[in-house]
């Protein structure tokens, strides 16, 4: 058992999120932050699988499982699961991205045992039966339906992911595709869990008003027994390096106006260089006063919307740049004052006013990340599954803070080049 303490610097001074962590013998990570502020308790569990880890031919595995394991466990009938948390007072959720997949509870605090008790017998015991498949599978295609297929806008990321790898499975969308999930059988399902589903894969965290001593005894009881499972292999897929401009177009049916996307392949979430692109896309598109939005949305009115973001995974990023033109401007014309905007980031230093400004957002964002139990047991878990790091809780703002100019700038150099991206015409679908 290991208790980490340690103070954050530089500018942002933020309360140091104190936890104990621990292993069970069967190989289960645990963590445990106490909070006594509120009468409330966050129980959370986070499993390292995801849509990269969908079989081949099986997109969507990972995130069509999310659902299957709120049908029900040997000792939580199907269907009582929400009941059993709304009847003691208390929320739920789970989601799942490319690459893990994570599962929480917020009850009142005196709910703690019951909590670890669900979590445990939906890892040990929970039922996946061919109703309980077919059901998910009619929920999982509305799904797939509202968020993908009739929202507009609503392909941009697949299409980005589809052009960005080549190789690796984030080439896949998590929702996946229903042919696959409906040519899965129930014996792929119950392999699937026997393989990722094990305590040796997982990070439990426990966050908010209790006793530790108490909470490990119930940890112990519920989750001890459960039996330790195979090692999981994982090769590592690497992209060779884009080095001509990928062009690509898209017909959605359900916008009436073209997008410009520019998408470019980046390092891991692990990496320097991810905090640094954080940095640039606030820059860029983060509030009225960013530089894309400012310069073309308001002063040029040339854009309907200019947007930027960093989407860090724990293999490969993908950095997004995006635009809606007014009507009588092309797709050409804001690449061009995209592209003028690079240009600047990667042969000036931003001024030392802006350069402020990012770190006083990114500060805001530190900030913010504090305002919730939820939020902290969901990076607790994170920085340990993905980051290898948990207290990188305490520390990440110390990274940000050694950020400099230069950095942005040889960052925007090295990784937003022409010639290393994806440009997308995002268009309305023609009309035959």
């Amino acid at each position: 058992m290991q208790q980490h303490i340690s103070s954050l610097g530089g500018n942002l001074q933020l309360a140091e999120i104190q936890f104990t962590e621990y292993d069970l013998s069967n190989g289960l990570h645990v963590i445990l932050h106490q909070d006594d502020s509120l009468p409330v308790v966050v129980t959370s569990i986070m499993y390292h699988v995801g849509a990269k880890d969908d079989p081949k031919g099986r997109s969507g595995f990972a995130h069509f499982f999310e659902h299957l394991l709120f049908e029900g466990t040997v000792n939580i009938p199907r269907g009582e699961w929400f009941k059993l948390v709304t009847a003691n007072g208390g929320s739920n959720n789970a989601n799942t991205s490319d690459d893990r997949t994570y599962y929480y509870e917020v009850f009142p605090a005196n709910q703690l045992e019951l909590a670890l008790w669900m979590e445990a017998d939906r890892l040990k015991h929970p039922v996946i039966n061919q109703i309980g498949v077919d059901t998910q599978k009619e929920v999982v295609k509305e799904e797939k339906r509202m968020r993908y297929d009739n929202r507009p806008y609503g392909m941009l990321l697949a299409e980005v992911k589809k052009h960005l790898f080549a190789q690796h499975p984030y080439q896949n969308t998590t929702i996946g595709e229903m042919e696959h999930i409906d040519a899965s059988t129930l014996e792929e399902f119950q392999d699937f869990n026997k393989k990722y589903y094990i305590p040796n894969n997982a990070v439990l965290v426990v966050a908010g008003n209790f006793e530790i001593e108490q909470a490990k005894s119930w940890i112990d009881t519920y989750f001890g027994s459960i039996p330790k499972g195979s090692e999981i292999a994982r090769i590592p897929i690497a992209e060779k390096p884009i080095t001509q401009t990928i062009h690509a177009t898209y017909e959605d049916n359900n916008i009436q106006i073209p997008m410009l996307v520019l998408a470019y392949r980046t390092p891991s979430m692990k990496n320097h260089e991810a905090r640094v692109l954080d940095l640039i896309s606030a820059y860029l598109s983060d509030g009225k006063s960013a530089k894309l939005y400012k310069k073309m949305v308001d002063e040029k009115k040339i854009a309907l919307q200019m947007g930027a973001f960093n989407h860090s995974q724990e293999d490969y990023g993908m950095y997004i740049m995006y635009g809606i033109p007014m009507s009588g401007v092309s797709l050409e014309d804001l690449k061009k004052e995209i592209d003028a905007e690079i240009f600047k980031l990667q042969n000036e230093l931003i001024s030392e006013t802006d350069f402020q400004k990012l770190k006083n957002k990114q500060a805001n964002h530190m900030v913010d990340s504090r305002a919730s139990l939820e939020n902290i047991a969901h990076d607790l878990a994170t920085f340990y599954l993905l980051h290898h790091e948990v207290n990188l809780i305490n520390t990440e703002a110390q990274h940000y803070d050694t950020i400099t100019r230069e950095d942005i700038q040889q960052i925007a150099q090295t990784y937003l080049k022409t010639e290393q991206r994806l440009e997308l015409a995002y268009n309305p679908k023609t009309q035959n």
